[in-house]
């Protein structure tokens, strides 16, 4: 299972809080996983990477309440030993820098809190991306919910690109 996180609605699209929907939809669209179904308050889609069946996954609850739609999905799709994959921004990395983390705690993401505490389980990998961070810390809101300057546009593209051959390499790796 590999979830984007973000927000729904035109608002938000391509806003740094949205990067995980954007991963999504670059996979989708390399992988021919067209997201059009609806269960659990997300918007899913089915389809194949490599030999593996994924399911891929953007709730539709706001950010901070992923939980409520990724918690359900893992109890009635994930099997035991299967990846749960989360992509997401994060403003304690520099813009363009993508990192892999498995398990640990939320790092004040609300996003990964609110999975965490619905799954009662801090045991899947992240796809940490890179979005800066504002120079007052009462801006964190404002500048999430910002799209990505133009100067930063081919950062944020090569970083979803990044993150794209991360998820089909993770999902690929002899387990």
């Amino acid at each position: 299972m590999i979830v984007g996180l973000g927000n729904p609605g035109q608002r938000y699209r391509h806003t740094r809080h949205n990067l995980g929907f954007d991963v999504l939809d670059a996979l989708g669209e390399r992988c021919h996983i067209p997201m059009r179904q609806r269960e659990a308050e997300a918007l899913c889609g089915t389809g194949r990477i490599g030999d593996h069946a994924v399911l891929c996954v953007k709730p539709q609850t706001y950010m901070n309440a992923s939980g409520r739609s990724v918690a359900p999905l893992v109890r009635r799709h994930r099997r035991q030993g299967e990846l749960l994959i989360v992509v997401h921004d994060d403003i304690d990395l520099p813009v363009g820098t993508t990192k892999l983390k498995y398990q640990g705690g939320d790092a004040g993401h609300l996003g990964i809190r609110s999975i965490i505490a619905c799954l009662q389980d801090n045991v899947f990998v992240r796809i940490r991306l890179g979005v800066g961070k504002p120079t007052h810390k009462d801006e964190v809101v404002e500048y999430v919910l910002a799209p990505f300057p133009a100067q930063e546009a081919d950062v944020r593209d090569r970083m979803i690109a990044q993150a794209v051959t991360h998820v089909i390499a993770l999902i690929e790796a002899p387990r």
